[in-house]
Parts: C-alpha cells; sequence; structure tokens
C-alpha cells in the first residue's frame, strides 16, 4: 500500500488570475476522473475522510485520505473500480459501522499547472483545475481550484507560493473539500461556547470533542504505522471518561457509570499497546546509550516486548471490530449531545475547586519518601484534576489556563516517574533468566531507571508548588 503525507494550500482564481510562469516550469496537462464513495448519510466527508476511486489512461487505483494532525494522510491500493478495497473498508469500520459504501459523485478533472524547484529540489506543485461534476447528488455541474501541494519544500516555501500567487489574482478558497462543494454539504460549525454558556453546554462541547477525536484516530490506530494515532485515540478515550467523572454532580449517576465502564474497557484495550510503545521507545534509546557489547546483548530482550507487542496489538484490532465497540460508539453518538442530568445546579467551576481541593490532601498526606504506587495514585489525582479544570477553563479564564499548563507540567514529571517503576520492572523480569553479558547490560539500565525516578522526586516539590500557586490563584 503507498502511503503519502499532503501539506497543501488551496486557493481560488479570480478572472483575472494568470498563473505566474516565473513561479517554475509547466506540467504535462492530465484529465482523469475520481469517484468518490460514502455512505448514503455522508459518513466520511462529515469525518473529513475521502475515499475515491481514480481512473487515468486507462488504469486506476483506490486512494483514502485521512485527516492527520493538521495535514492529511493518502493510502493508496491497485483494485477494482466496483468493489471498495477490504482493507480500507477495515480501517474505515468506526465511522461507517455496517452501512454500505457506494459512489455519491464523479468528478472529472482538466489539470495544468506548474512545478517550483529550487537548486535541483522540487519544491511544490502549482495546480490548477477545471473540474466537470455527475451524479445524481450533485449541486453543481463545475467546480474550478487552484492549489499548492508541497513536495520537498516546507512551510517558507509554502508561503513564499502563496504570496505570489495572490499578486497574480488568487483568492481565499472555499476551505471545504471538492465533494463538499460537489454535493452541497455544509460542514457544522464548531465553535466553542461562549463564556457565559450554560455550564451544560460547556459540558456538552468538550465531551463531544473527545469522542470526535476518537473517531478521527480510529483510522491510523488500526493502520499501525504512527505510534501518536493511538496515542491520541487512548487520551481521548480516557479524557472523556475523565470529564463524566468530573461531571457526576450533574449527570445521572447510573448512566456516568455504565458509560465509563464501557469506556474503561476501550481504554484498557488500547492502554496495553501504547504502553508498550512507551517502554520501547524509552528502552531503545536507553540502549542506545551503552556500549556496542551491551547494546548487543540487550537486543533479544526488546524483541520479547515487541513480541509482546504484537500480541497486544492483535487483541485491540479484535475489540476495535467487535459489536461492544461499535456499540459504545453508536451511545457516544446519541446521547452525549444531550446526556441525561441530574440538575443540583453545581457549576464547572465549583467541580474543578473540588478536584483541586483533593488533589492538595493527596499530596499534602505524602510523606518525604513515598512509595511510588502514592506517586502514581497522585498522578492520577492531578489528572483529575486538571480535566476538571479544562471544563472550566472558558468560563474561569486566564487563572484557569495557568493552572491547566502548571498541571500538565506536574502529571508529565510524574508520568516519567512512574515509566522509569514500569521500566525498571519490566527490564528485571526479562532479565530474570538472560545470559551474564544480558543481564549486565539490564543492570545498566535498571540503574538509570533509579536516576530518573530520582530527578523527578527532586523536581516534585517545586512543581508542586508551582501547581499548588495557581491552585490557589484559581480556585480560591
Amino acid at each position: 500500500m503507498k502511503k503519502t503525507v499532503e501539506r497543501e494550500i488551496k486557493l481560488q482564481a479570480s478572472a483575472q488570475f494568470t498563473l505566474p510562469r516565473e513561479l517554475g516550469e509547466p506540467i504535462e496537462p492530465r484529465r482523469f476522473s475520481s469517484t468518490y464513495h460514502d455512505t448514503s448519510d455522508h459518513r466520511l466527508a462529515a469525518s473529513g475522510v475521502t475515499l475515491r476511486y481514480r481512473a487515468e489512461r486507462g488504469s486506476g487505483a483506490w486512494q483514502l485520505k485521512l485527516p492527520r494532525a493538521g495535514d492529511r494522510m493518502e493510502l493508496e491500493l491497485p483494485g477494482n473500480p466496483d468493489e471498495v478495497p477490504s482493507r480500507f473498508g477495515e480501517l474505515l469500520v468506526a465511522t461507517t459501522r455496517g452501512r454500505p459504501l457506494a459512489p455519491v459523485a464523479t468528478l472529472d478533472t482538466h489539470r495544468r499547472g506548474l512545478v517550483v524547484s529550487s537548486r535541483g529540489r522540487q519544491l511544490a506543485e502549482v495546480l490548477v483545475d477545471a473540474v466537470e461534476v455527475s451524479g445524481e447528488g450533485a449541486a453543481v455541474s463545475r467546480l474550478d481550484e487552484l492549489e499548492v501541494e508541497l513536495v520537498e519544500g516546507d512551510d517558507r516555501s509554502l508561503q513564499r507560493i502563496e504570496r505570489a500567487l495572490r499578486a497574480a489574482g488568487a483568492l481565499d478558497a472555499d476551505e471545504r473539500p471538492k465533494l463538499f462543494r460537489a454535493l452541497g454539504l455544509v460542514r457544522p460549525a464548531r465553535r466553542p461556547p461562549k463564556r457565559s454558556a450554560p455550564p451544560m453546554r460547556h459540558l456538552v462541547a468538550m465531551l463531544e470533542d473527545q469522542y470526535r477525536a476518537i473517531l478521527v484516530h480510529d483510522p491510523g490506530t488500526r493502520l499501525g504505522e504512527d505510534a501518536e494515532e493511538l496515542h491520541q485515540m487512548r487520551v481521548a478515550v480516557r479524557r472523556l471518561r475523565a470529564l463524566l467523572r468530573a461531571a457526576r454532580p450533574m449527570l445521572d449517576l447510573g448512566w456516568v457509570n455504565d458509560l465509563r465502564s464501557e469506556l474503561a474497557w476501550a481504554g484498557g484495550s488500547l492502554g496495553e499497546v501504547r504502553d508498550l510503545d512507551v517502554l520501547l521507545e524509552h528502552l531503545r534509546a536507553d540502549a542506545a546509550a551503552l556500549g556496542p557489547d551491551e547494546r548487543a546483548a540487550f537486543e533479544p530482550l526488546t524483541g520479547e516486548l515487541e513480541r509482546r507487542r504484537e500480541r497486544s496489538r492483535k487483541a485491540m484490532l479484535r475489540d476495535l471490530s467487535s459489536q461492544r465497540y461499535i456499540r459504545l460508539l453508536d451511545r457516544l453518538e446519541s446521547e452525549l449531545d444531550a446526556p441525561p442530568e441530574r440538575g443540583d445546579g453545581m457549576t464547572l467551576a465549583h467541580i474543578a475547586r473540588r478536584e483541586y481541593r483533593r488533589l492538595r490532601r493527596a499530596v499534602n498526606a505524602l510523606d518525604d519518601n513515598p512509595p511510588d504506587e502514592e506517586l502514581h495514585e497522585v498522578r492520577k489525582q492531578v489528572k483529575r484534576a486538571r480535566y476538571a479544570a479544562e471544563l472550566a477553563e472558558r468560563s474561569r479564564g486566564r487563572p484557569a489556563s495557568q493552572y491547566i499548563r502548571a498541571a500538565k507540567e506536574m502529571q508529565d514529571l510524574l508520568g516519567d516517574h512512574q515509566d522509569a517503576h514500569v521500566a525498571e520492572g519490566v527490564i528485571r523480569e526479562l532479565a530474570a533468566n538472560a545470559s551474564g553479558a544480558a543481564a549486565l547490560a539490564a543492570g545498566m539500565l535498571v540503574e538509570h531507571q533509579r536516576e530518573r525516578r530520582r530527578d523527578a522526586r527532586r523536581a516534585l516539590p517545586e512543581t508542586w508548588k508551582r501547581m499548588r500557586r495557581r491552585g490557589r490563584d484559581a480556585w480560591e
């Protein structure tokens, strides 16, 4: 499967626009046809996903574009134009949820443009598309688009090219994807609620943000080529669960507990793979600092972790393809916009204040040299306090924002401590029956984990002092 990451800007050619030839060399004009597929209720389009079959000069391929950290990742597979590749269908399970995919529009494109180069490097392509639209749901018969796609250039290249195009008459574009414009679809506005909005409106907006994040990162998690996709999906699941916990005074308790239980199951399925990703990344970095002999001796031990991760990933994919997971997504889609309320009038600031005070009591209860397990529990409480503060951030303003930043700093510090604690245990387990050379390398890595924990413990008092000061400003 071919994979690329798209970085582009889109503009519109005015009546006065002419393609500035001094930017680069003309490319050979092309004609191709793109048949877009979606569910009948356009679930792919609503999620920012594009699925199409592109044909040109008697051959073609399926292309799937997924949103990814401000850019889009494009996957390409050969196949029959009448049948969506099963691999793409598997990646889109969370979005389609059993709904059939079918053609929704065909776009015939005449493309011209030029290549922008510098010192033998192709920086970008400037493309001008004249598009004819056909299909039962077509809202327009023609589209015109001007876009710049980076090749080997960077953001500065993109900005320079954009300035030149605007000087030649290019205007701001309709930011909707081609399919949206072809079908007359409108992206729903997702503006954060005003500071004065009712507490439930703020809560619903944050809950729905986490649900959308789950959907965005689900395909990349299934694909498995970027560990960050799994990380962000797990963060969304855990944050959603934590927000529901913090908002329990506002919501029906039975509903909250039931939904949090299902989210805990989903988070657990993601968690084992993610924890092994973190552990492997950390151990590889530590092992890189060893001598060549020690590094070679330790490699078989990391190989065992990689095999564990592969087994965990297979189990995770089974869970993500299960009816239980699909039912959870259906619940989130149908229930988060109007969760059952308890109606006791508690404010978001009160919830955040309560979580901060719980954290303060937990930290004050620590002795001078607390066990690792107690610090791990405090880290969990920091996360709860942070997520509760995020609920109240817009209504409370700058003091809450500063508190959240301080909470993240403390969470990261205690997370590093916990990662070192877990890593030491795993290294000891792996080295229990290892050879002498591997055991020696493991011992060196164990000492490094201990030093990481000592560093974190030394930094903890000052880190907590900063968070406590921000907590007083925000909630006392």
